[in-house]
């Protein structure tokens, strides 16, 4: 390693990258299935204590970047069988949204540091790191740091008011105050005040905060037909489990994503099955069909209500799709994608527009599987009416790996965040219901094999802080970030003006002049 932080080829320069990215994919550990999510309080201090030992500001941003690519491959490992050499690459991509981040706490915290404003802009820096990577199309926002606290009470009520970022700014904040503490002894007492009163603030919305006013539950019916080979043999056990749900009075009927594997507008006996299903068990279906639409349009993932007489209401087509997944970014460069691993053979139309349906007593607002993911979706159809939210997933690619319990999670944060309670219904599980605040309704259907659930689901009406305001906590780290900015840019024009006057001659800086009107000591003894 040189003076100046430049990475050498060497075995140290080589050792510090990996322990980087070993020290961003440890916040990994707290989401499903590990779920340590105790550990997310402490995670990221020892990669916040690597970058403040850098050499210098470049190095920081290396460990920066390589401790995010770690973080990246880490939360997305389950992914690997089907992007291949695909998920390195990506991983090392949107590390380097980490690289800004790692200079910024090697200014806050090394050298001389400026412990209030790391307290302030780590967080704000990791959170516009959170908002930029939830673009679709750089891979959307799994694994964003606050869904690690789906299961945590306090945490889901911080939710409700700011969303999942108001949850990763809290946690970021904490990380940094533990670091803080760790190796400032100078600032100790102001870490510790901050975790005091980080502590007293969620035990105050824990207490205070508006929550939502209960109503009359609704029972949601989940099928789940395992894992099946061919969307024929599919269909078939799907309509055998919807069967014994006759006499059980369900309001609705959901099924899991690509649960029909042809277009109900080509195949009148498909929708007729259906159709019988309806009237036998007195609920409208949800399905969700994904073929070849009969017009020649291409393939959509769409999420369609069918009661007694057929397909009714407005049908809603899957709007943001997974890439590599679903479609292929620039097809005609990346096509041979399909050839290395199970990318999509053919690319999905996305949907233009959310839809809220109706079934006459019920009104609820669908996503389908990826797009549970999204705050705003869901924020969206609870602000548009709906009492409750629907998501239809499949992860039949992934049994065995850390996803389906992953993806089940989010529709905790979902729920907390809308006051809307939420049906996770996949094929092959996991399946899993939440009420109004995030809290598990019965029990969950594992990816063990087929089953159908009957769920009692509380529903309740209000409108949730974050519903009302939206997205406040990234838009308030975004001005502060700024607002930062500003102020170190100021700064440096003002020791800019105060070096550079006039003082020995025109673009003489003012303390090169001082030295040339000063004694010669060593002139004024000859």
């Amino acid at each position: 390693m040189s003076p100046t932080g430049t990475l050498l080829p060497g075995t140290r320069g080589w050792s510090r990258g990996v322990a980087s990215a070993v020290a961003g994919a440890v916040p990994a550990l707290t989401f499903p299935a590990p779920s340590l999510w105790w550990l997310a309080y402490l995670a990221l201090v020892p990669w916040l204590l690597l970058i403040r030992s850098a050499p210098s500001a470049r190095r920081a941003a290396l460990d920066g970047w390589f401790g995010g690519a770690g973080f990246m491959l880490a939360v997305h490992n389950w992914l690997l069988p089907s992007m291949t050499v695909f998920l390195p690459v990506l991983a090392l991509l949107l590390g380097a949204l980490w690289a800004p981040w790692g200079w910024l706490v090697h200014r806050l915290l090394g050298g001389a540091p400026a412990v209030g404003a790391a307290l302030v802009l780590l967080p704000s820096g990791w959170l516009l790191i959170e908002l930029v990577r939830s673009w679709q199309y750089l891979g959307g926002p799994w694994g964003l740091l606050g869904a690690s606290q789906w299961q945590v009470g306090p945490a889901l009520r911080l939710a409700s008011l700011g969303g999942v970022w108001l949850v990763s700014a809290a946690l970021v904040l904490v990380n940094t105050a533990v670091a803080v503490l760790c190796v400032l002894p100078s600032a100790r007492r102001t870490a510790a005040a901050t975790l005091l009163a980080a502590s007293v603030a969620t035990g105050a919305v824990w207490l205070w905060a508006p929550r939502p006013h209960a109503t009359a539950p609704v029972r949601v019916a989940v099928v789940q037909p395992g894992v099946v080979e061919g969307p024929a043999a599919r269909f078939a056990r799907e309509v055998r489990l919807t069967r014994q749900l006759a006499g059980r009075r369900p309001d609705l009927v959901v099924w899991g994503e690509s649960s029909v594997g042809v277009d109900l507008s080509d195949h009148p006996g498909t929708t007729a099955t259906l159709a019988a299903l309806s009237r036998l068990v007195g609920a409208d279906l949800l399905v969700n069909v994904d073929a070849e639409r009969a017009d020649g349009t291409g393939i959509s993932k769409t999420s369609t209500l069918v009661g007694p007489h057929g397909v009714t209401g407005p049908t809603y087509d899957k709007m943001r799709l997974v890439p590599f997944g679903e479609y292929i970014p620039m097809r005609s460069l990346l096509g041979w994608a399909t050839s290395v691993g199970k990318a999509a053979g053919q690319d999905r139309r996305p949907g233009r527009r959310q839809v809220v349906m109706d079934t006459g007593a019920l009104r609820f607002g669908p996503l389908v599987c990826f797009e549970s993911a999204f705050p705003d979706m869901s924020r969206h159809l609870a602000a548009d009416g709906a009492r409750l939210l629907v998501a239809q997933s499949s992860t039949a690619s992934f049994q065995g790996s850390w996803a389906p319990a992953q993806h089940a999670s989010l529709a905790a944060l979902r729920a907390a965040e809308t006051w809307r309670p939420m049906v996770h219904a996949t094929l092959t599980g996991i399946s899993a219901v939440y009420g109004p605040g995030g809290a598990p309704v019965g029990h969950r259907i594992g990816t063990s094999g087929g089953a159908t659930a009957v769920y009692e689901v509380p529903t309740a009406t209000g409108t949730s802080p974050y519903v009302r305001f939206g997205d406040w906590v990234p838009r308030l780290a975004l001005l502060l970030m700024l607002a930062a900015g500003a102020v170190e840019g100021v700064r440096a024009l003002r020791r800019r003006a105060a070096g550079a006057g006039p003082v020995g001659g025109e673009g003489v800086p003012a303390d090169v002049a001082a030295l040339r009107r000063s004694p010669d000591p060593a002139r004024d003894s000859r």
